[in-house]
């Protein structure tokens, strides 16, 4: 039986990107004072394509039915994939900071990774929906995942973005052990990512200093270590009930990508303590909600592709912060609903289009 979608969901997500947007507004202050012409760009690719394009986007898939999505997921999913290899390619591929992560069409810049992620969890969903009695099984269980996450690596690592890959991994393993997945094969396929972690940590310099920064803030405080310090000096100043909306010292001339991933500190530094459970409350609802939509859903589908999405946005948005309170490395993953990243916005509240979706069809 269809029925309304969930209303507190959509108003958790309305209270997250209004509160986004004014966070947005005030730790841009510090980047219009440096650059005007920067700070209209970024602000339009926020408002325009992430907030409004986003909100289109949640209308148009909460009005589309989830199991569109199961039949053409192969597509969506070789789609995105195809998207996100496009960024080496020299007339699409755009480089900034060592990186090869965004396209550029004429004014339009975009980071396919953030779609890549929807594509992944809805074709998992589709995939292990499809063999759920033997999902026990390393053949039918673990095989064609692990195939399905290697591709992906494989693009992620390239451009490199191993922040996304990490996200999309948390998320896989949700979805994984929800339908039935045992643990013995999570152990074994563990011990292969700890491994290719090592090797990563090994071959990768940027990898390595985030990680020794991680574990010594204190080192390197003009360069690698520059930022966590920064950040939990932003931190430690907003004290109980922070600076106040706007007042924020860091971000003009300490703390760097003030809009960026390290906008959590800019937040904490105005709203002070109070002001950062509020935030970190906020994704625990959010989550909490979502999986309950997932628990209500009508298929073994629509409960994968909602705890998958809900997964992806929350454990982002957690590793972002955790990231700037120094108990996890830098992964320059954005806040969702509240970080620069016009893609991010977009991609984020598409997901919740498609929770709303299943929302609709969930059983008493």
């Amino acid at each position: 039986m269809r029925r309304k979608p969930d209303r507190f969901f959509l108003v958790i997500t309305v209270v997250l990107v209004f509160f986004g947007i004014a966070i947005f507004t005030s730790a841009s202050l510090g980047l219009l004072a440096k650059n005007g012409a920067t700070f209209g760009s970024v602000a339009l690719k926020q408002i325009l394509f992430g907030v409004v394009g986003g909100g289109v986007a949640l209308v148009l898939l909460s009005n589309i039915h989830y199991r569109q999505l199961k039949k053409y997921s192969f597509y969506i999913f070789f789609v995105t994939l195809v998207l996100s290899i496009l960024v080496f390619l020299p007339f699409f591929g755009l480089e900034h900071g060592g990186a090869k992560r965004w396209i550029y069409i004429s004014w339009l810049s975009f980071q396919p990774a953030e779609f890549l992620k929807l594509g992944f969890v809805i074709y998992l969903a589709a995939m292990l929906s499809s063999i759920r009695s033997k999902v026990g099984t390393f053949k039918y269980g673990v095989l064609p995942p692990l195939i399905l996450t290697a591709l992906t690596a494989l693009v992620l690592l390239s451009q490199p973005d191993t922040g996304t890959l990490l996200v999309i991994l948390i998320a896989e393993l949700f979805m994984f052990l929800s339908i039935g997945g045992k643990w013995k094969h999570v152990f074994i396929v563990g011990i292969i990512a700890i491994l290719s972690v090592g090797i990563l940590i090994s071959t990768r310099p940027y990898i390595k200093e985030r990680v020794l920064t991680f574990l010594d803030p204190s080192r390197d405080s003009l360069g690698a270590g520059y930022q966590i310090q920064q950040s939990l000096i932003a931190i430690g100043s907003g004290e109980i009930t922070g600076r106040g909306f706007g007042q924020s010292i860091q971000k003009f001339s300490y703390l760097p990508e003030p809009i960026g991933d390290s906008i959590f500190a800019v937040a904490s530094e105005e709203f002070g303590f109070v002001g950062s459970v509020l935030i970190i409350i906020a994704f625990i609802v959010f989550s909490i909600r979502g999986i309950y939509i997932a628990q209500k859903a009508p298929d073994y589908f629509s409960g994968l592709l909602v705890l998958g999405i809900v997964i992806l946005i929350v454990s982002q948005s957690f590793i972002n912060i955790a990231s700037m309170l120094g108990v996890f490395p830098l992964t320059g993953l954005p806040l969702l609903f509240i970080s620069k990243g016009g893609t991010a916005m977009f991609a984020a509240l598409a997901g919740v289009g498609i929770i709303l979706n299943v929302s609709k069809y969930r059983r008493n």
